[in-house]
């Protein structure tokens, strides 16, 4: 069929033509908004979950659902070599130019973004909390252009502030102020943080000691973050009361229904069907993981000569989807890993493989004959549900390679950092990519 016509988006952070599957999430995120803006108590909100499941995608649903009620919004991604304390600010700043045409009082715009500008600028002596990257030297040209830096806020800076040094307290009184704006145009500031896992410990326990002072005044000002399986066991660890003070939503792949309407739902818009054979074997090569969805989809409309799809389309465009998911999904994560690295991912794949309820080589699109539509089906889902790599035992992989395991700390410390692996409890790792242990299994052969 015609390429310019394909509807499908595989991307980072890139909207499906079909957002499915998420109704609920958005759903109770308009309440939020709501009960925020009347006035009621309502926790910040936490999004987790594997990548490719469309984590970022929600999140800039999230953000459009509250422009589109006059909230002020800024949205930042967390990076591991970099202080919150600067990009916190150029969200904030965002979201107050939002809300100024709203404020009948230029004055206190102008007051705030002086506080902002004071707080944007002032790094904290320790290194905690500072402005720029988190590995720096103390003197030479870096030094000299971080001194040089300005966050682009048109006022003088405004001291006895949010300027103490001290990421905390400064992070608590900065967002009081922010929230006391918005109660001025009876609205509320809402901002939205990407890759949340990658705070560093001291910016993740001040930006929940100011969620927590936050909730408690019934400010309305919400965050609203994005993070990998094991950002609630980081938060916890910077705040015991964490998990009490935000709404953790787990985000999964989709189910078959909604992997469906993903599919089906463009391509209806652009007058193309699909055999439900073909939705059986798009389903069991996603496994109806979001990003797969889409991959799968482009590929095989790009090969179907006409409307409806088949499943002989879908196996004729599987590998193509399959080689631009080798490169540009999994082999870029890989090249980031060193030799030692690699080696510890494989043992955990071959172990993820073996253990109960992993991956089991289940056949994809080209296995037999098909059983009767609703039987095949579920087939379908049941053996894209079988092919997830199960959380592996840091034991057994020192094991598998003849090894301590203290020996082997540097290189799952490296790969969590890396974010290619998490830890979601004490003593087990699993990848951070579905399908990923899939992938590197068949490096093998």
């Amino acid at each position: 069929m015609e390429p310019v016509r394909n509807p499908y988006a595989p991307g980072a952070g890139q909207r499906p033509p079909e957002l499915a599957g998420r109704d609920r999430e958005i759903d109770a995120f308009e309440i939020v908004l709501e009960r925020v803006s009347r006035g009621r108590p309502e926790r910040s909100l936490v999004l987790t979950g594997l990548r490719g499941v469309g984590k970022t995608v929600l999140l800039n649903a999230f953000r459009s659902e509250a422009i589109g009620r006059m909230w002020g919004t800024g949205k930042i991604e967390a990076r591991p070599d970099v202080f919150l304390r600067r990009p916190l600010a150029a969200a904030l700043h965002m979201a107050v130019r939002e809300l100024a045409p709203q404020h009948r009082a230029p004055d206190r715009i102008d007051d705030f973004l002086g506080t902002l500008k004071a707080f944007a600028l002032r790094g904290d002596a320790d290194g905690g909390g500072g402005g720029g990257a988190r590995q720096r030297g103390t003197g030479g040209t870096s030094a000299r252009l971080r001194d040089r830096w300005q966050p682009g806020i048109d006022v003088p800076a405004r001291s006895g502030r949010a300027d103490s040094g001290d990421i905390e307290i400064d992070l608590v009184e900065l967002l009081t102020d922010a929230a006391t704006l918005a109660v001025d145009v009876g609205t509320g500031i809402a901002v939205f943080i990407d890759e949340m896992q990658d705070l560093g410990a001291g910016d993740a326990s001040a930006l929940c000691a100011a969620c927590h002072e936050l909730s408690q005044t019934g400010a309305p000002l919400i965050v609203v973050g994005a993070g990998l399986p094991h950002l609630p066991a980081l938060l916890s660890a910077s705040k015991s009361y964490s998990e009490r003070l935000f709404r953790y939503q787990r985000i999964d792949r989709l189910d078959r229904i909604a992997a469906d309407q993903a599919l089906v739902a463009p391509a209806l818009r652009e007058g193309v069907e699909y055999e439900p054979k073909a939705l059986d074997a798009l389903y069991e090569c996603s496994g109806g993981y979001p990003y797969f969805v889409q991959s799968y989809g482009k590929a095989t409309w790009d090969h179907a000569p006409r409307s409806p799809v088949t499943a002989m389309d879908v196996r004729v465009a599987a590998p193509e989807a399959e080689a631009e998911l080798a490169v540009g999904f999994f082999g870029s994560r890989y090249e980031r890993a060193t030799p030692a690295e690699r080696e510890y991912m494989r043992i955990m794949a071959q172990l993820a493989a073996a253990s109960p309820g992993g991956a089991k080589g289940v056949k994809g699109a080209e296995g037999g004959e098909a059983p009767e539509a609703a039987e095949h089906a579920e087939a379908s889902e049941e053996a894209a549900s079988a092919d997830v790599d199960a959380p592996v035992v840091t034991a057994d992989i020192a094991r598998a390679l003849g090894r301590k395991p203290a020996s082997l700390s540097p290189a799952r410390d490296a790969l969590i950092k890396k974010g290619l692996i998490y830890s979601g409890e004490r003593g087990t790792v699993a990848f951070t990519v579905p399908h990923f242990g899939r992938f590197l299994r068949s490096q093998d052969h």
